[in-house]
């Protein structure tokens, strides 16, 4: 029987990448994509089929889906929605470019991508959409709108095609990481200080610090490696009925308790005193 096939965004580093190595370690046929072309030559060099996909670009997108469907004779067993990233800034701060910027790539590309998998999906009979959300997808902590909007309408896109789906065959499954291991945090201190002007900010004595901390190599409290994903996705592939959501990390599954039983002012206590001080 030929392997399944599977398609996953954003594999240069983190994440990503090692998604793109775990599953081809089980059997899985991967196209491992990347925004970059060194990276993509990277992974093709590492015996991938790797393919150039920047969810920032409508062309790019329909580019590689139409290539990856003509080599898998249109079979794709499932899309791994991992590719985004994380602006920092108070959300006064944020330009409406830099909203959009933000959108374009965490949601707006990714469902692009995503309907343009679902019918090959729907002509097979069954599929697997697994997105690779995050904590923040679950609560909002302060500093982080842009990403907190972005992975909350990620989750809300998911829920409804889940709804939208019932009885297609077609698995929606979220994996809602805390800290992993990955370039998160040094593509977010490379766009903190692209799109925001700190001098004339209200929140520049936090920035200062958030500049240290993102600068800095000391890893967040109860980071795990990109293995605890892996573990998570494997299940999402190989279950008969998958899961709706997958938490990863301890601070996952402890917020996703804390959303429900606490009122909202405890809450806000909490995730003030968690990501008010720029130390986290």
């Amino acid at each position: 029987m030929s392997p399944r096939t599977v398609l996953i965004t954003g594999c240069s580093s983190g994440i990503g990448r090692c998604l793109a190595y775990g599953l081809r370690d089980h059997g899985y046929r991967v196209f491992a994509t990347a925004r970059q072309a060194a990276d993509v030559a990277a992974l093709a060099a590492d015996g991938f089929e790797s393919l150039q996909l920047d969810l920032d670009s409508s062309t790019g997108i329909h580019a590689a889906v139409n290539e990856v469907l003509q080599r898998s004779q249109g079979r794709l067993y499932a899309l791994i929605n991992n590719g985004a990233y994380g602006q920092p800034g108070a959300v006064e701060d944020l330009s409406r470019a830099t909203l959009r910027a933000q959108f374009e790539t965490n949601v707006l590309g990714t469902q692009e991508l995503t309907n343009l998998i679902i019918p090959a999906m729907r002509a097979q009979g069954e599929g697997r959409v697994i997105q690779i959300s995050s904590l923040l997808g679950i609560v909002c902590l302060a500093y982080r709108g842009a990403y907190n909007a972005s992975k909350f309408a990620l989750e809300a896109l998911s829920d409804t095609m889940r709804l939208e789906l019932r009885g297609s065959g077609i698995y929606i499954s979220l994996i809602e990481p805390g800290p992993i291991t990955s370039r998160f945090r040094d593509n977010a201190y490379t766009v903190f200080k692209k799109n925001i002007v700190r001098e004339n900010s209200a929140h520049r004595d936090y920035y200062a610090r958030v500049e240290k901390r993102l600068g800095g190599t000391t890893p967040l409290p109860f980071t795990l490696p990109p293995e605890a994903v892996l573990k998570k996705v494997l299940h999402a592939l190989a279950a008969r009925r998958p899961r709706a959501r997958y938490a990863v990390t301890f601070p996952a599954h402890l917020f996703a308790v804390l959303r429900r039983i606490l009122p909202v002012s405890w809450l806000d206590a909490v995730l003030a005193k968690v990501s008010g001080s720029g130390q986290r």
